[in-house]
């Protein structure tokens, strides 16, 4: 049984093949992990909208709070001994309950970036994960909150340690502070970590900490600071909790591992893609998959190779809309935060182009070297060339994918149909569609995915000669459920906002983003 939601039976057109070139994950993510009272391991998912509970011995996930449902961005959770589940809500900058009966309820709705939160003998006790982060006690009954401690950079998950003191992975120092509740004074008791994202204490009073960008798990002894790597699973840790003496850690892009013992582990859900976004296919056959906070490339009967991530140097930021570069290595890459930039990950670097964009989408680079791109959230075509920028398109509804044919002309997709710039006019070449995203061309085909209808559609450039090359695709929103928006977290990434990338490789192949399962899928056409 999966925690996602995604069309199953997708076909291909008479005479094309349909693969999965990667597994589909079985969350939407992997966020926050605390242990329940009937001993199964809940999960927050913020990309998903979702809380899932595992039972660890079988891998059945269940859904607790759905997509959709009152929950909108959980992040981190924790129980009561009543059985309440307290959960920070990262994009709302609240903090919810939901009792045991599956009721919710906002508890304290002014704290943004909402992150860590652990219970104590009675006192709830939230943070922030931003720079200049507060920490405070809450009041269940929507009393005023007391602050503990403010101008932290970046409070993860955190604990109370045997000692009565709050222990908190502060990223931004890159450091493991330890806090008293009462006065807020603090000490720290670990640094030179490859930045802790969160804090939990074992049955013998022991740290077990994440790190995000080393991808290590540390214990470390709170007295003596003596520490020790208990396994190495790879950038993107998040969260770890415990049933018994049995230690779990979560990873973003939804993976649940056990720790056995002397760097042994058992996956329990395995790593996979969380939300592939843009596609590029790169001069040497290398696919580019834009996973928001990852990137990673893809070569034929590969696996997933991570290229970066956020909290690796060089790292443009939350990656959303790609295109290959005019160099080897390079890629175009459009970021959560409206920024452009030249991405070359081998050499840990970003040149930026263009800033300050509202909501970006697709990505190409022109003939002339000018980088094209959507800036939905205006309804722009925005070509950036020698330090300017300018406007090739305005008043359009949502764009999303861009492309460009072999004599220059510009395509586009935006709400209900595919368009192109002629001379400065708008015209449509395909209309009829639903929700059209990622766009590629074919010498004289062009071919867009439909996320309303879940199919690819192709046509002539003219917009003649339609047909249809794949149904029921893993794509968008699943059927009958409307998914909350999802707005930034902080400054580390803007709206999350789903596209499912197109690209075209050699021989023909199209190559989309199956982000309802988080896959990635080749269409091979007919020969």
């Amino acid at each position: 049984m999966n925690g996602r939601i995604a069309p199953s039976g997708m076909t291909a057109a008479e005479g094309c093949s349909l693969e999965r070139l990667t597994p589909p994950s079985r969350l939407y993510g992997a966020n926050g992990l605390a242990t329940g009272p009937d001993g199964r391991l809940y999960v927050a998912q913020v990309g998903g909208s979702q809380v899932s509970a595992i039972d660890v011995d079988t891998s059945t996930i269940s859904t607790i709070s759905p997509m959709g449902g009152a929950i909108v961005a959980p992040d981190d959770l924790v129980f009561d001994e009543a059985g309440n589940l307290y959960l920070t809500e990262i994009t709302e900058g609240r903090v919810s309950m939901l009792t045991p009966g599956g009721e919710a309820r906002v508890l304290y709705g002014d704290m943004p970036v909402a992150n860590p939160i652990t219970w104590h003998q009675g006192r709830l006790i939230a943070g922030e994960c931003r720079m200049g982060a507060r920490i405070m006690e809450l009041d269940r009954d929507g009393g005023a909150p007391r602050l503990i401690l403010d101008n932290i950079p970046m409070a993860n998950a955190f604990q109370v340690g045997p000692d009565g003191k709050l222990y908190v992975p502060v990223m931004g120092a890159n450091e493991i502070w330890r806090v008293d509740l009462e006065t807020g004074a603090h000490d720290v008791v670990a640094g030179d970590l490859g930045v802790p994202d969160s804090v939990k204490f074992d049955s013998k009073g022991r740290i077990v900490t994440t790190q995000v960008a080393s991808g290590q798990v540390l214990r470390i002894d709170p007295v003596s600071g003596t520490r020790e790597i208990l396994a190495d699973l790879g950038p993107g840790l998040d969260n770890v909790s415990f049933i018994g003496d049995r230690i779990f850690v979560s990873s973003i892009p939804g993976e649940i591992t056990e720790l056995l013992g002397d760097g042994k582990v058992h996956s329990i859900v395995p790593r996979a893609l969380q939300w592939p976004l843009g596609l590029a296919m790169g001069a040497d056959g290398a696919l580019f998959v834009a996973d928001g906070t990852f990137g990673y490339t893809l070569r034929p009967g590969g696996a997933p190779q991570l290229a970066g991530m956020i909290f690796h140097s060089g790292c443009p930021g939350y990656m959303l809309g790609v295109a290959r570069g005019a160099q080897p290595g390079e890629w175009i890459v459009t970021t959560g935060t409206g920024s452009v930039a030249r991405y070359r990950p081998g050499e840990g670097a970003s040149d930026f182009i263009s800033h300050g964009h509202d909501r970006l989408m697709g990505v190409a680079l022109a003939p002339d070297g000018a980088v094209v791109f959507a800036e939905q959230g205006s309804g722009r075509l925005l070509s950036a060339s020698s330090g300017s920028v300018e406007t090739l398109a305005e008043g359009l509804d949502q764009p999303m994918g861009v492309a460009i044919d072999a004599n220059g002309i510009l395509y586009a997709s935006q709400t209900g149909k595919v368009i192109k710039l002629v001379g400065g006019r708008i015209e449509t070449v395909l209309d009829g569609l639903q929700k059209p995203e990622g766009i590629a061309i074919i010498g004289n085909r062009l071919f867009v995915v439909d996320t309303g209808t879940k199919s690819l559609v192709g046509c002539d450039l003219s917009g003649g000669d339609r047909t249809i090359l794949a149904t029921n695709l893993p794509v968008g929103a699943p059927i009958g459920i409307t998914p909350h928006y999802l707005g930034p977290i902080g400054d580390m990434a803007g709206p999350m906002i789903n596209f499912c990338g197109l690209t075209a490789g050699p021989n023909g192949i199209l190559y989309l983003s199956g982000d309802a399962e988080g896959s990635v899928l080749a269409l091979r056409p007919a020969q």
